[in-house]
């Protein structure tokens, strides 16, 4: 049976649909990953597995307990990381900890053991007297981790934790998150790094409140139709406004170049007098393996 269950899900806001029939399930000591851009209903998604908003249809399921009927059964269950930082700052991180342990109804003893637990993960212990809005970006993240972590609960629920931490933070970051799954833990996780999503067991990409694909992430990459080339070449405004208007073709910033999407009944010699008025030379045009984030494109444009 799935520890987590969500079926039919949908949520609106007025007349805006945040979250439409979403139906998606995860497994004990599975890691799945939740991929959209702003809007997408990723975080009305969280909040609602969370018990934090009501929602309009459907039904979540945690462990076989319906959330809306035996939240109390399921609040111990579940540790929550909200996108933007919601700790306290003005108290150190050992204060932060200890008034999440507090929370949850956990003693002094057991608080003591769980701290030194986390400090040990996390490696948090050398800053425990510092101040929360002190802390780099990165060391915000994994204070942030821990509270949710306080009560050792089965399911993590993170919320785009890497966002805006620096590459090094972020790789120590999901290392913390496999050992998790390692023990066992059940994690789902919105991110927008597509190396991030290829970590993953599985993964959803979610667009205007609803699914467009779920599946592993090689299973996703396979999904793409067509060709991809990369053009090593600045992607300017003007240059893609002018790409944009070529029937047929599509193109979108990729880093600091340009990949070009072709369908598999054109073929890209057809388009290079064209792409010569943009300055764009055959030489400079490379087929390329499609990657996450190009099949991600080609879904939402679809």
């Amino acid at each position: 049976m799935s520890l987590i269950e969500v079926s039919g899900l949908s949520k609106s806001y007025g007349h805006l649909n945040a979250v439409a029939n979403l139906s998606f399930t995860a497994a004990k000591g599975e890691v799945l990953s939740v991929v959209g851009p702003d809007g997408a209903g990723k975080t009305s998604t969280f909040r609602a597995i969370c018990g934090l908003i009501g929602f309009d249809e459907g039904a979540i399921k945690i462990s076989g307990h319906d959330i809306t009927r035996e939240f109390e059964k399921i609040k111990p269950l579940l540790g929550y990381m909200p996108q933007t930082f919601s700790l306290y700052p003005d108290l150190s991180v050992e204060e932060n900890l200890y008034f999440y342990a507090g929370m949850f109804g956990l003693d002094r003893r057991q608080f003591d053991n769980r701290k030194r637990q986390l400090y040990e993960f996390s490696a948090l212990g050398p800053f425990k007297d510092r101040r929360a809005g002190a802390l780099s970006g990165g060391m915000k993240q994994k204070l942030a981790l821990s509270c949710a972590l306080i009560h050792e609960p089965q399911i993590l629920i993170l919320d785009e934790p890497t966002t805006g931490v620096d590459p090094l933070s972020r790789k120590q970051f999901w290392d913390i998150l496999l050992n998790l799954k390692a023990g066992g833990s059940t994690i789902i996780v919105a991110t927008p790094y597509m190396d991030e999503v290829e970590l993953c067991d599985r993964a959803i990409f979610v667009f205007q409140g609803r699914k467009l694909a779920e599946g592993v992430p090689e299973e996703l990459v396979r999904q793409f139709a067509g060709t991809v080339y990369s053009v090593a070449l600045n992607p300017t405004t003007d240059r893609m406004t002018l790409l944009n208007k070529l029937e047929g073709l599509s193109s979108r910033r990729f880093g600091s170049s340009i990949h070009l999407y072709l369908s598999p009944d054109r073929r890209i010699e057809a388009y290079f007098d064209r792409l010569r008025e943009i300055g764009i030379e055959p030489a400079m045009i490379v087929p390329v393996q499609p990657e996450l984030e190009d099949t991600f494109i080609q879904l939402m444009e679809r």
